[in-house]
């Protein structure tokens, strides 16, 4: 099977008898009379948030606010009719109606869309990522062993070379050890944003977690061994026309979760990756941060919840 991925955005929604609202594939999906959290496909260079709003509006007639963010999730799901194997980056936010009449969606990949209280669950085909998210299955290892051997029997389809828009899930951390220092890099030479510091991470691999991608990128990057904490947001870059490696101009759309990380036995940083986007790597203090060239998202994060 070919490999393809997917990034997108859900909402867990309760009314207040404390029901879940829960959309049904259509036969356009190929998952047909089950039933999922509402959402769908991040379009390339839209927002999560809007696409939230968008999703929820096409499936379900309602108008949501985000309340709180409950994580980032992947799953791989084979597709045979298709000849693929898609690896879905899902962001689940908690949300709450604010609007709209609720009815289903017309002609797309859902038909129906309900309300189900906690007693009904149990008794629905809910798609596995949606059993799981709303507690009604637990993770099995089977599950995984299953998952690795399928990424292992899947070709990876690299990009024609004319191909002039990306889509990537990434995956940063805001790095800290026990005496409160900041874990930096920065970018090298002829990559969008050379020569100013960044958080550690990157994009995560095929059938790679976000919280996996980032450490492998932190031993990367680093060579440092973190322990994956609190998800602190998700954020988006699109750059219509950035200009790197590759030396040409190309349509970036990266979609980021953001993760404490803690590293209790800190080392002198090294970088292992050889020619990749990182040329230095160092810990900081608090005050010696702000001295720094830092990149939107780095200084964003340390301002909002750094120490």
């Amino acid at each position: 099977m070919r490999q393809r991925r997917r990034i997108g955005v859900y909402g867990i929604c309760h009314d207040g008898s404390g029901r879940v609202l829960l959309a049904r594939a259509s036969s356009h999906s190929g998952r047909a009379g089950k039933w999922q959290v509402p959402g769908g496909g991040v379009d390339h260079g839209e927002d999560p948030l809007d696409a939230l709003g968008r999703e929820f509006a096409e499936e379900t007639g309602l108008t949501v606010r985000p309340v709180r963010l409950v994580g980032v999730r992947f799953e791989l799901v084979a597709e045979p009719w298709r000849d693929e194997l898609i690896h879905h980056d899902r962001i689940v936010f908690e949300v709450e109606v604010t609007g709209g009449t609720l009815r289903p969606e017309a002609d797309g990949s859902s038909d129906a869309v309900d309300w189900f209280g906690p007693e009904e669950l149990p008794h629905l085909p809910i798609m596995r990522w949606s059993a799981r998210l709303l507690g009604l299955v637990e993770d099995d290892p089977a599950w995984a062993e299953a998952d690795r051997a399928a990424v292992a029997a899947s070709t990876p389809v690299p990009p024609a070379p004319d191909t002039a828009r990306f889509q990537r899930f990434s995956a940063y951390g805001l790095v800290t050890d026990p005496a409160g220092r900041l874990l930096l890099t920065r970018i090298a030479d002829g990559y969008p944003g050379a020569g100013t510091w960044h958080l550690p991470g990157g994009g995560t691999d095929f059938g790679e977690s976000a919280a996996e991608g980032l450490l492998r990128e932190l031993r990367e990057e680093t060579g440092q061994v973190g322990a994956v904490g609190e998800l602190l947001s998700v954020a988006h870059l699109h750059s219509p026309s950035a200009y790197g490696p590759e030396r040409r101009s190309l349509d970036w759309h990266t979609v980021r979760s953001i993760f404490r990380v803690a590293v209790a036995e800190p080392t002198e940083p090294v970088v292992h990756e050889a020619n990749g986007s990182t040329d230095a790597v160092a810990w900081f203090t608090p005050g010696e941060v702000w001295s720094l060239n830092l990149n939107r998202l780095a200084r964003t994060v340390i301002s909002d919840y750094g120490q």
